[in-house]
């Protein structure tokens, strides 16, 4: 049985980082991937898919992008990223090896693992598996009920979809960036909206990840009550632009309200559409507001843009909204499933999860002595979840496992010293 100090499991972003960490700790470690360093980035996203943030921003501190840093990179570019980051300092990566269960030891500290190549013990267990695990799609819409219903994660590109009309049910980034290019398809495209924030990709020539720095967002420690899973309409798409879901319903998108109930072939969505847009844009307008108010207050000389401020009025499927859509007469003959993904932790064999499933921890440390979480929404504050956030999380954690190891090596030396003094 192989016997190793530290196991992290999963090599995505996450992993990479906790092994840069670990590696600088002087631990021994392994990294387990079940298929290729970032494979998710590869597999489990669209075609077109580019970052969310511009090269200069997401990314890891250590290493830049080859490309102009304010480029939104493509998903290849960004797994390549992670391949050539992990090989700059030789981190221990063993791909092709799935964690199938995580059990800790009886009467003494560490775990079991059992995986796809053998069985090995560990001090310490990260888990690096991040936030998007599992795909959700609602048990709303029967089988059958149109020719194909995929979640996001599956869709590929317009030319993988039957023929007809199309329904994306979710409006935040996955949503809105596959319902816009089916529609740049050619596509006759329906686009379900719940509530969310949209904020402005980009104002008075700074991006919104510049703003969200300078003004504090990335390092809030709290969602809110009842705003852990907000979601945000942004994008990088096209270069980058802010989402404007009338600009969208002008150019031929029919948006519908939050999709609700479903029966007898038909899908009935609530009647909060506009209201679920007037939200957006007091959060985009509110936005403004404080970008206006850091750059009179530092006196930046930033251009000012008045034309940010206006929005477009109603589209005639907001004045009059569509509450039930007949799936076989609209022609529907897809549903792309925008809906988000929920952990996955059934492999873990311990005593730190809520009734749903979800980590206890505390900044990704969990109840159980040597298990961490690390990739989590808000796990230590807004960015834990993005790219250079989650670097810094990997930190913290390497650090918590350093001074456990410095607290067992006293503990093995005063023993030993107890015993040659008996």
């Amino acid at each position: 049985m192989e016997s190793i100090d530290t196991v992290v499991i999963g090599a995505g972003q996450a992993g990479v980082a906790m092994s840069e960490h670990l590696t600088a700790q002087g631990c021994d470690h392994v990294v387990l991937e079940r298929h290729r360093i970032a494979e998710r980035w590869r597999s489990e996203r669209w075609d077109s898919l580019v970052a969310n943030g511009p090269a200069w921003h997401d990314r890891f501190p250590n290493m830049h992008f080859d490309c102009d840093p304010d480029t939104f990179v493509g998903k290849e570019q960004v797994a390549d990223y992670f391949v050539a980051y992990a090989e700059r300092f030789n981190a221990p990566i063993r791909t092709g090896v799935e964690v199938r269960k995580v059990t800790p030891l009886a009467r003494r500290s560490g775990f079991r693992l059992e995986t796809s190549d053998g069985v090995i013990e560990a001090r310490n267990v990260v888990a690096a598996t991040g936030a998007f695990q599992t795909p959700v799609i609602p048990a709303l819409v029967p089988e059958g009920a149109v020719p194909l219903q995929i979640h996001s994660n599956a869709y590929r590109n317009p030319a993988q979809l039957p023929e007809g009309a199309l329904l994306v049910v979710g409006g935040g980034s996955s949503g809105v960036q596959i319902a816009e290019e089916l529609l740049a398809a050619g596509r006759r495209v329906y686009l379900s909206i719940g509530p969310h924030d949209r904020p402005p990709r980009r104002y008075r020539g700074r991006d919104n990840v510049w703003w969200l720095g300078v003004l504090g967002k990335w390092n809030a420690d709290s969602p809110g009550a009842g705003a852990e899973h907000v979601t945000i309409a942004v994008s990088g798409a096209h270069g980058g632009r802010t989402i404007d879901f009338r600009r969208l319903a002008h150019q031929g998108m029919q948006l519908l309200g939050r999709t609700e109930g479903y029966a007898d072939g038909t899908l009935n969505f609530a009647p909060d559409l506009a209201r679920n847009l007037q939200a957006g844009d007091a959060n985009y307008l509110s936005v403004l507001d404080e970008a206006d108010a850091y750059v009179i207050r530092h006196g930046l000389d930033l251009p000012e843009e008045p034309e940010a401020r206006l929005i477009p009025e109603d589209p005639p499927c907001v004045t009059h909204p569509i509450l039930e859509l007949d799936l076989n007469r609209a022609g529907i003959g897809a549903i792309v499933w925008a809906t988000g993904y929920s952990f996955d932790f059934g492999w873990i064999e311990a005593d730190t999860f809520d009734d749903r499933g979800r980590p206890l921890h505390q900044r990704g440390v969990s109840r159980e002595p040597g298990l961490y979480f690390l990739g989590l929404p808000w796990q230590t504050r807004r960015g834990s979840s993005f790219i250079w956030g989650v670097w810094h999380d990997a930190r913290f954690i390497a650090d918590q496992i350093a001074i456990q190891r410095d607290y067992i090596a006293y503990h093995l030396g005063a023993s030993a010293r107890t015993h040659e003094n008996a």
